[in-house]
Order: C-alpha cells, then sequence, then structure tokens
C-alpha cells in the first residue's frame, strides 16, 4: 500500500512499487487526463506536478511518487498559475487535436511557477513537449499571455 497525495487528497493505493505513476493514476484513480504517449519519457503527454515540478508520469514509478504532492490535469485550475495557464490556452486556441494538451499546460505551469516571466529561449528550453499537431506558436504565444497575466 503506497500514500501520496493527489490533487490535494491523500490517496492509498495497492499496486506494485514498480507501477508507472501514469498508470496508477489512470486504472487504480481513474485520472484520465494524463495520457500515454509513447511510455519512454520522451514525448510529455503524461506530463503531472510531482511537487511542483514537471515530470513524466510514465517514467515516475508508484514507490518514487509515494508520500509527495501529485498535481494531475484535473485540478490544475486550482493553481493560480494553472488557471492563468488555461485561460490563456482557451483564448490562443492552441489546441488542435489537444491530446498533448494536457500535458503542455502542465509543463507552461510548472515553467510559470518557477520563472514567472520567462524568455522565449526559457521558454524553448521548458517546453520539450511533442505536439503532432505542431501547435507550438500558438502554445509559446498562450505562454506569453499567461505571463502577461501575472
Amino acid at each position: 500500500m503506497v500514500e501520496f497525495n493527489v490533487n490535494g487528497t491523500v490517496q492509498r493505493v495497492e499496486a506494485e512499487a514498480d507501477t508507472p505513476l501514469l498508470w496508477v493514476l489512470r486504472d487504480h484513480l481513474g485520472l484520465t487526463g494524463t495520457k500515454y504517449g509513447c511510455g519512454v519519457a520522451q514525448c510529455g503527454a503524461c506530463t503531472v506536478l510531482l511537487d511542483g515540478e514537471a515530470v513524466r508520469s510514465c517514467s515516475i514509478t508508484l514507490e518514487a511518487a509515494a508520500g509527495r504532492r501529485v498535481t494531475t490535469i484535473e485540478a490544475i485550475e486550482d493553481h493560480p498559475v494553472g488557471r492563468r495557464v488555461v485561460a490563456a490556452w482557451v483564448a490562443e486556441q492552441a489546441p488542435q487535436c489537444g491530446y498533448c494538451q494536457s500535458g503542455q499546460v502542465m509543463a507552461a505551469t510548472a515553467l510559470l511557477a518557477a520563472t514567472p516571466q520567462p524568455t522565449p529561449e526559457q521558454v524553448a528550453v521548458a517546453m520539450t513537449n511533442i505536439c503532432r499537431c505542431g501547435t507550438y506558436n500558438a502554445i509559446a504565444r498562450a505562454i506569453a499571455a499567461a505571463a502577461g497575466a501575472a
């Protein structure tokens, strides 16, 4: 039994210690906003916040999340920066198909929480999530809008 905080609620999950956090969130807790993309921590579709840091949940084990705070897309608007990011995403119409966007929003929230006024270079370094639709310009505009709303 592993205990950790998910979106402000203490969760106790019985699963193998090496189960990827992604599958615990989706299959055990029913939080399906976090998406499976590649399974090897490259695409970023599974990005969540772990103690406020953007991480790829497909590469974090349940054991590594024990006692820690996980925030998923389902609760991102409870985060003041996350609320601004979501509003900017909508205003800038950043998504096209939308599949990667929960991970993109999570990565942008972590970036703006750590660096409220990032330079374009800092955005490029932080935003390594893959968008197969190529909405990178809209994502960059949304990040700039969210930073300007601070």
